[in-house]
């Protein structure tokens, strides 16, 4: 790569990678600090995540009122959500609403996609390389790409998929223009979350639909309904209450676990109080005791209501059976659902077990398992994504002496950073929302507040203390990489391979990459590193930087 002296190219403070919920509020901060910041966007347009996930049924699992940016008053007020959980179209209005009353856009370029950054030790500044072939400088090189990207959207490798004839679409790369079901024979594969949401409309319309599943899930009715006019000024009224009790919980959502072991509750009080949490729907239910994810007895109290609701829903008692999961819940996502149990009562919808005959190829004219083979006119991966590492891998980062983050982390279990917002031999290299942070296991805007507010004054002090360059402590990182562990190896989520820790990747080695300890407990971690004049990180001065 173009090594001219850096005054040739244009040069920033801050270059953000992405224009989701991170990129843009990160983009804002910075720039009320006064700093020269640029922000690139693959898409062609901001969202993030939300404009590329636009399948059949796509609709956010967090309550609306929950699932947006807490930090203005402003936006609070000036915006309401239409119902209790808001699909992807209303989320990307959101967020260009956010773009357009924040005056974003003009920081950002969309459909510009960084393919390489290297840290240049010579100049203590990050060299950012753009697909169309520009270079540009910056000292700060902050990563928003989430934990799940359309860029690393994952594929099954199923021989005979370049011969199939038929139409085939990702849930996180649907096109941007509607897709026709009407009459056709159409096969999904996977059955997480996307699986789950885009079924029951897909079967509205299609022909046959057949559901090829591995591992049931444990679905929650998300009892979704239109906000009335009370509800919006109830729950804008109530602001900086919610906001405080998102920070103060341990998944970023406004409500905390009763203090009691399930077992300490008589089984019929236990049964009403599950009742009432899967009538209201939501993740709710999943705090209804303070032990369901550490104690394998208490949790099978609530993954049996679970299973017992299933097979009241499905009518056939032989397909129930299959539907019903057995791992611990909520040791994976939760997923939250409208009418999926249901749409297996429909004559057009089938369910394929690929546990126990899986899917061997494709052929012209669908899907072959070692049981037959589907005729299909479409197939839908909803497979998921590289998780957690795989959209920060897409690029080529380089830090000090040319270390590949790829090869850092080629094995999983050598993923480490320090806090999940940065990582040694990487210096001025900041990740929101990065592995080993709460991420994916809370309400991702919360997360992505507390993060892009920590990076952000960590900023502040680099720049007043006049600091050339910081990475995380080597010790420092390997100590929070074993702690991270040991959080997760005292719950039930270490009995259960999930996407979580890369089980859904072909070859991809399993670690767990998300800190269990807690949101509220995590930010207390980050305001003593931030109290304690951020010790876990190596600060050089300009005097010593080139040390």
């Amino acid at each position: 790569m173009d090594n001219h002296n850096h005054q040739d190219f244009p040069s920033y403070d801050a270059i953000i990678v992405g224009a989701g919920f991170s990129g843009m509020y990160m983009l804002y901060r910075l720039r009320e600090r006064g700093l020269s910041v640029r922000v690139f966007e693959k898409g062609a347009g901001v969202g993030g995540a939300w404009y590329w996930s636009c399948y059949p049924g796509a609709r956010c699992d967090s309550e609306s009122h929950t699932y947006n940016f807490t930090f203005s008053e402003t936006l609070y007020e000036e915006w309401s959500w239409r119902s209790r959980y808001p699909t992807q179209p209303e989320i990307l209005e959101y967020l260009n609403f956010v773009a357009d009353r924040l005056q974003l856009r003009e920081d950002i370029e969309l459909e510009t996609e960084i393919r390489a950054a290297h840290f240049d030790e010579e100049i203590t500044q990050w060299r950012v390389y753009l697909q169309d072939g520009r270079q540009l400088i910056c000292k700060y090189f902050i990563t928003a790409v989430g934990c799940l990207s359309a860029h690393a959207k994952n594929i099954p490798k199923i021989p005979g998929y370049s011969q199939y004839k038929g139409e085939s679409y990702h849930t996180g790369t649907w096109p941007h223009h509607e897709v026709d079901f009407h009459g056709k024979k159409v096969g999904i594969i996977g059955n997480g979350s996307s699986g789950i949401q885009s079924l029951p409309v897909i079967a509205e319309t299609a022909a046959e639909v057949y559901s090829f599943q591995r591992t049931p899930q444990y679905a929650i009715p998300a009892q979704n309904h239109p906000y009335t006019e009370e509800e919006i000024n109830e729950y804008k009224a109530n602001r900086l209450d919610t906001r405080k009790k998102m920070f103060q919980s341990h998944t970023g959502y406004p409500f905390f676990s009763r203090p009691i072991s399930a077992l300490e509750e008589n089984q019929f009080k236990r049964q009403e109080i599950y009742e009432t949490a899967w009538k209201k729907g939501g993740f709710e239910i999943s705090a209804t005791y303070n032990d369901l994810l550490i104690n394998e007895t208490s949790n099978e109290t609530l993954s049996q209501f679970v299973r017992d609701k299933i097979k009241q829903v499905v009518k056939d008692q032989s397909l129930a059976e299959k539907l019903l999961p057995t791992y611990p819940i909520a040791t994976k996502r939760l997923v939250l659902d409208t009418n999926y149990y249901e749409s297996f009562n429909l004559p057009h919808v089938h369910f394929v077990d690929v546990k126990s005959a899986p899917i061997t190829q494709f052929s012209e004219k669908g899907i072959c398992t070692t049981g037959r083979e589907y005729p299909l006119d479409m197939v839908v991966f909803a497979t998921g994504y590289d998780g957690m590492t795989g959209p920060l891998l897409t690029m080529d980062i380089k830090g000090r002496g040319g270390e590949s983050l790829k090869e850092k982390w080629e094995h999983g279990a050598n993923v480490s950073t320090y806090l999940g917002v940065a990582t040694n031999l990487f210096p001025n290299m900041f990740m929101i929302t990065g592995p080993q942070s709460p991420s994916v296991a809370t309400n991702m805007p919360t997360s992505i507040e507390q993060h892009v507010d920590w990076i952000d004054r960590f900023i502040a002090y680099i720049e007043a203390e006049g600091i050339e360059m910081v990475e995380a402590n080597a010790q420092q990182e390997e100590t929070w990489r074993i702690h991270c562990e040991e959080v997760y190896r005292q719950t039930l989520y270490s009995k259960t391979p999930s996407w979580y820790s890369g089980a859904n990747v072909e070859g991809k080695p399993e670690a767990f990459l998300i800190y269990l300890g807690g949101l509220g407990q995590y930010g207390k971690i980050l305001e003593n590193c931030a109290t304690s004049e951020y010790s876990g990180f190596d600060q050089h001065s300009s005097i010593t930087k080139n040390m």
